[in-house]
Order: C-alpha cells, then structure tokens, then sequence
C-alpha cells in the first residue's frame, strides 16, 4: 500500500485538459488533413527464405523495386512518409490509388481492404507516454502481396517490430519457413500484443488512482479520472475495428492466405476480442471510481454537517439561559443571589455534558 502511495507522487497533473480532448474527439474524415511530410525516410529490406536472410539498409524507393519479382519473401519496411516516394512506390508495385490515399491520409479508421490481388490494411500502434501520461498512437499501413509485404510508418523512432526481426534472423524459426502471409500476420500480431502494454500501464494508473480516492479523494483525484476516460476513448478507438480488421482477414478468400494461416489470424482475433474486454471493464472501473469519489465527497460533507449540527445543539442551552438572565426584568431567580452567577454558569455547563452522554450513547458520534 506504501509503494502505490509513493508512485502516486510522482505522477504529473495533466492540465491540457482541453486540448487532449480535442486531439482525441476532432477529427472530421470530410476534411482532406495536411500530413506533414518527413524530412528523410529510412528504408529496410529483409529478403529470406528457409535457406537465409539478407538485410539491406537502402538509400532511397528505386532501390527496392527489384524485389517486386523476387522469388524470396521480403519484407520492405519504409519508416517516414513522402507523398512522391510513396507514389512512387505504390506505381512500381501495382498498388491500387485508394490504397495509396489511405496510406498517406491522417485519422483514418483502422480497416482492411482487397484490392487487385493486394490485402491492405491499416491500424495503429500505441505507446504510453510516461511523462505526458497519455496514449500515443503511430499508423502503419500494411500491403500483403505475392511474396512481398510492404509497410509504411510514420516515424522511424518508434517500432514494435523488433521480435519481429530477430525471429527473422534465427535460422530455422517458423517466420523463416513461412510465407509473407504468415510475415503479415507476424506483424498484425505483434502490434495487437503491445496493446497489451499499454493496456497494463493503464490499469496500474487506476490502482494507483483507487487507493488515492480511498485514502484522500480530493481534486486531484478528479482531474486523474477525466484524464484516464479520455485515454481509454483512445483505447477503444483503435481496438474496435481492428477487430473487424482481422475478421476481415478470416474471412477473405484470397489467394495470398494460405488456409494453414487462417488460424493464426483467429488467434490475433481471440487477442484483440480481450483487449476490446478489457478496455470495457476499464471503462466500467472509471465509472466505480468516479461514483467512489463522489461519496467520498458526500460522506466528508456530512461528516462536517454533523460536527457542525452537534456543536449547534451542545451550544443551544447556553445561549437559551443566557438570554433568560441576560432580560431587563428586576424578578428573575437567582439574579440578586451572590452565587447566582455560579449556578447559571454550572447550569450552561452541566446540560451540554449531558447532552453528549445522550449523544454517544446512541451512536451519533
């Protein structure tokens, strides 16, 4: 219980409340958005088979061309985005012109398509900011072709794929034996687990936040509760249609699946089913919790009312004697008496004890 409290310290209050919200609610598909293009793009190459795998680090789109007819299974993985390399490389390899606007759009739903014996798909990958304590999120385009898969992605600092990688460079792995829609699915899968690591610094945001509300419950408690609903809109933003996404993969009936993958890709589907359940009953704690807060609010308030009301009473006997012999009448007992004075003073004191005695005998405090 101490380790919660001290990590609790330590976390940061968001107070561009207003602007996460716009980042996370405006987007409007109507609207063509400006992407920013990069400055320079990082291409990688990893053409395998079962016998070895060879990676090239190329200086710019041309260079890759060569692997469009290649009888090894290669990878090219294109990390920052230009509008002319990517045309570019969409025209060599016969990519569809929708496909490509998707590639280069911004905000785009997570979806899968099949067009001209290519499957596209595109989705997200999700970092947790430790310091900003919010969600991040990259888009990565996905083209599955006959022994190639091309993926496009927006910054070349951040990557999930690195498993990915180094399964490649074991000799004798499944990765190496299999066939692009295996790699494909490879990756799908690799990005739908990372969920699964934000998902986990998320739920120790809310224990940590439990205990907070239980042990203090201030403003500070509230300001932590909007801010985690508003990561996990986020959360169930790109969990959702990446569900349909995968269902979309199941169900195709292209020649580039293999039967034998189809299985896997209802793994990655059992996968992201649970994430999408989790981030439900994540919503549904956030819930608990603000209804937590809000109790704590009401149960401190009422515990000042009833100090407050008890005070009243205890001081209501002294006041009402006081004002009895405080009257401007000559005939009042006691007045002319020299221990009047004591008796009314013992009289203001001797009733409020009594009535305290009555008090916590009946459990009023």
């Amino acid at each position: 219980m101490t380790i919660l409290s001290k990590q609790y310290v330590k976390l940061p209050i968001i107070k561009s409340h207003l602007k996460r919200t716009t980042q996370i609610l405006a987007v409007n598909p109507t609207i063509a958005p400006l992407r920013k293009e990069a400055s320079e793009i990082h291409i990688y190459v990893y053409d395998f088979n079962a016998a070895g795998l060879k990676e090239y680090e190329l200086k710019n789109v041309q260079e890759c061309f060569g692997f469009h007819e290649s009888e090894t299974i290669s990878w090219i993985n294109i990390d920052g985005l230009r509008k002319d390399d990517v045309e570019e490389i969409c025209k060599h390899f016969n990519i569809h012109t929708l496909i490509m606007e998707d590639i280069l759009s911004v905000g785009q739903r997570p979806k899968m398509d099949e067009m001209e014996n290519l499957l596209f798909c595109l989705l997200y990958m999700l970092y947790y900011n430790e310091e900003s304590n919010c969600v991040e999120q990259e888009q990565i385009s996905i083209v599955l072709g006959k022994n190639f898969v091309i993926s496009f992605q927006e910054e070349a600092q951040k990557d999930v794929f690195h498993p990915v990688r180094e399964k490649l460079r074991v000799a004798g792995s499944k990765l190496r034996q299999g066939t692009a829609d295996y790699l494909c699915y490879s990756l799908i899968d690799m990005i739908v687990d990372n969920y699964y690591l934000v998902l986990e610094k998320l739920g120790e945001k809310i224990e940590i936040l439990e205990e907070d509300i239980i042990r203090y419950g201030n403003t500070r408690s509230l300001g932590q509760i909007n801010s985690l609903r508003k990561e996990l809109i986020v959360l169930k933003r790109n969990f959702a249609p990446v569900r349909e996404l995968v269902n979309g993969f199941i169900r195709s009936e292209s020649d580039l699946l293999e039967e034998r993958t189809t299985k896997y890709f209802k793994d990655v589907y059992d996968h992201i089913v649970q994430a999408n359940d989790l981030v439900e009953n994540y919503r549904d704690m956030m819930m608990s919790l603000q209804d937590l807060y809000l109790n704590k609010v009401n149960l401190r308030m009422n515990e000042v009312m009833k100090v407050m009301a008890i005070v009243t009473c205890l001081m209501a006997p002294p006041t009402i004697i006081g004002g009895i012999f405080g009257m401007n009448f000559d005939i009042i007992p006691l007045s002319h008496q020299q221990t009047g004075f004591y008796f009314v003073v013992a009289a203001m004191v001797f009733i409020p004890a009594i009535m305290i005695l009555i008090f916590k005998k009946r459990g009023w405090f």
